[in-house]
């Protein structure tokens, strides 16, 4: 693919199945240049008769359906552009949809009561003053922020402390009710009085549940329609460790009850409440902390399970050791069953597990799957591969049976480059695994060591756009999970801690060489590393390292331990975590630290607002590379945080795809990407 072609990316949501087992029905999005934002709209998917997908609705950006548990009504966020996404509901038969809630920041989670008659949803509610809510204050002018603590800043998300994401809960009108009409003249004044004493009828009252100062998320109705079960930090001391609980909240009033960490096993991120079928379980999702409560470094993710009436010790249904349920979040699955998805070499497996521990793999390797839905025994998944960036089917006993095809434009406009995937063993004999990809033509080809960020992530089997960009422009990809990887279990990920650039290092260069034997059409004499955030800490290391690079390209890179921390949204514990407090064994793992060892050509890349990594992590290594000698650039995106590349503006990421293939060009040109004359 092209940089151009970006828009051709189809991305599915999890399915949502109506309760008659017809149809299912998933959202749709893609990057759009006109627009330069992300559009999409729901479509429904037979499961019946074998009739071909069609689009439901025609908004501008309709995402996370969800069907009521009677099946009368669909749910979903709709934004307008440039709007905040809002709930809305319409009829399963079809008809207008109807728009619940006009929340200043938006809503971002949904869900309907067993009854189907209320809906529970989350939003961030923003501080009197701050983020538009006084005509003629605009962020440069609003008042100081006096901050205490630990945790104020997310990535993507800005400062959180005033605007925490809190619990809703509303009754769903009558969909066939008379319409809201605008209101002028004298009908105006009346209405304008109405509205200042709580509503003007527009929108249905939604009453607020929870008001704590910590966010809310995931909120969930309990199985018998009395309780909202969330997600949130409550516990004292919570700005200084990384639990969070599921807790329970009683409609009728009083204060939440916290439901998980009440035996002393500390979890890093509960999450996930969900009540089996049958209403007698409710599973979450929880990382074991080994009691410190900071302890994150490659912790799987469990499954756990509590009677349904919330009395009694939560139990791990899931070993850590080989199972990591971290994709996805928990599905009912008919029954006291659950799926939930399992990240593995590469690969997310669906599984199906119960109350007593049993388990079915339904989806196994070769696919990555994003989401399910089941019901009455039917199962149909959301998933890719390395032919499809996102497409829905139905699981049967064989396999899957695909439902749609929305990557057909891409296969059809763009060569995809298969990946090889392959083993080789590292300088101790470890083996790694990870994929090539090869370009068209009979080589030899200039090589691409791609590295992926994390370090707790995996390169997958999925449509990569980014190995298919630069396989496209006549450059092989090598690209493997070195340990520090998640997918191979917690020792696999667990290696690298206090110990960065040390295995890790010698496994991605011994998976290059690997490639470079086992593939002679290669050419060893024209090597390019690239990565970004972990990445980027690695590329940065390898080049202080290693010289046989010809370039480098370092982006949004984790690159000065030191620096890293107080000015990273995660730098008060991630640094600890992963390079541990001695400051001579934090300076022998910095790049920063080994920057004058540097001779390789680099294009430093970051986003201006990147909370994950900040931005002068990027200035100060290009200032350091300019000032030794190296011939560097540095590109710098506005607006843009640590996601630009998965999650930035179209434009941005075409933009970012082609200054990245003119460096190539610079450096490793190929026939078909050469440097543009001057």
């Amino acid at each position: 693919m092209k940089p151009s072609d970006l828009n051709l990316l189809q991305s599915v949501s999890a399915p949502t199945i109506h309760p008659d087992g017809t149809r299912a029905v998933l959202s749709v999005t893609r990057p759009d240049f006109s627009a330069d934002a992300y559009v999409g709209q729901l479509w429904s998917v037979p499961l019946e008769g074998g009739g071909a997908p069609r689009r439901l609705t025609r908004g501008f950006a309709d995402t996370q359906p969800r069907f009521s548990s009677d099946g009368a009504l669909l749910g979903f966020l709709r934004a307008q552009q440039g709007g905040k996404p809002q709930l809305h509901v319409v009829s399963a038969a079809g008809g207008e949809p109807v728009q619940l809630t006009d929340s200043a920041l938006g809503v971002s989670w949904f869900g309907f009561s067993p009854d189907s008659t209320r809906v529970v949803f989350s939003s961030r509610v923003p501080q009197h003053g701050r983020y538009g809510t006084v005509d003629g204050v605009g962020p440069g002018a609003e008042d100081p922020r006096l901050i205490s603590t630990y945790k104020y800043r997310a990535n993507g998300a800005g400062y959180t402390g005033d605007k925490r994401s809190q619990v809703f809960v509303l009754d769903v009108p009558a969909l066939d009710a008379e319409p809201w009409i605008a209101p002028v003249g004298r009908a105006k004044e009346d209405a304008d009085k109405t509205a200042a004493d709580g509503g003007d009828g527009r929108f249905p009252q939604a009453r607020q549940l929870t008001s704590a100062d910590a966010d809310a998320s995931a909120p969930v109705f309990s199985a018998d329609g009395q309780q909202i079960l969330f997600t949130s930090a409550l516990h004292q001391g919570a700005d200084e460790d990384l639990v969070s609980d599921v807790y329970a909240l009683d409609l009728a009033g009083g204060e939440p009850r916290r439901l998980t960490n009440t035996s002393g096993t500390a979890l890093l991120g509960a999450s996930h409440p969900t009540p089996s079928t049958d209403g007698r379980w409710l599973y979450f999702l929880g990382q074991d902390l080994s009691g410190s409560g900071t302890d994150f470094v490659a912790r799987n993710t469990s499954l756990y399970v509590l009677p349904a009436d919330l009395d009694g010790p939560a139990r791990r249904l899931t070993d850590p050791e080989d199972t990591d349920l971290a994709e996805g979040g928990v599905v009912p699955a008919g029954g006291s069953a659950v799926l939930v998805f399992n990240r593995t070499r590469g690969s997310v497996h669906l599984l199906r597990i119960d109350a007593d521990g049993g388990r079915e793999t339904l989806v196994g390797t070769g696919q990555v799957v994003h989401g399910a839905a089941a019901v009455d025994g039917a199962v149909v998944v959301s998933y890719s591969d390395g032919a499809t960036m996102g497409d829905a089917a139905l699981v049967e006993a064989g396999g899957l049976l695909q439902l749609t095809d929305f990557s057909a434009p891409l296969r059809s406009e763009t060569r995809v480059a298969e990946g090889g995937e392959e083993t080789f063993a590292s300088r101790d004999g470890y083996p790694v695994h990870g994929w090539v990809f090869l370009p068209e033509g009979p080589g030899p080809h200039p090589v691409l060591l791609n590295i992926h960020g994390g370090p707790f992530a995996q390169f997958d089997c999925a449509y990569f756009d980014e190995a298919q960009a630069y396989a496209a422009a006549g450059y092989a990809v090598v690209q493997c999970n070195p340990r520090g990887s998640a997918g191979y279990g917690q020792e696999h990920g667990r290696v690298i801690k206090e110990a960065m650039g040390t295995k890790d290092l010698d496994d991605v260069l011994a998976f290059l060489e690997g490639a470079l034997k086992s593939h002679p059409e290669l050419d060893a004499g024209r090597l390019g590393v690239m990565g970004g955030s972990y990445g980027g800490y690695l590329t940065a290391w390898t080049t202080a390292n290693d010289h046989r690079f010809t370039a480098a390209i370092v982006e949004r890179g984790f690159l000065d331990p030191l620096s890293f921390v107080g000015s990273a949204d995660i730098g008060w514990f991630f640094s600890q975590g992963y390079t541990g407090e001695d400051p001579e064994k934090v300076l022998a793992q910095s790049p920063m630290a080994r920057v004058g060892d540097v001779r390789t050509p680099t294009l430093v890349i970051h986003s201006e607002e990147d909370l994950r990594c900040p931005v002068e992590q990027a200035q100060r290594y290009y200032t350091a590379l300019k000032h030794n000698g190296v011939s560097t650039q540095l590109l710098l995106f506005p607006g843009e945080n640590h996601e630009l590349s998965r999650a930035g503006t179209p434009w941005h990421r075409r933009q970012r795809f082609e200054h990245i293939l003119r460096w190539w060009a610079q450096w490793l040109p190929t026939a078909v990407n050469q440097a543009a004359e001057a």
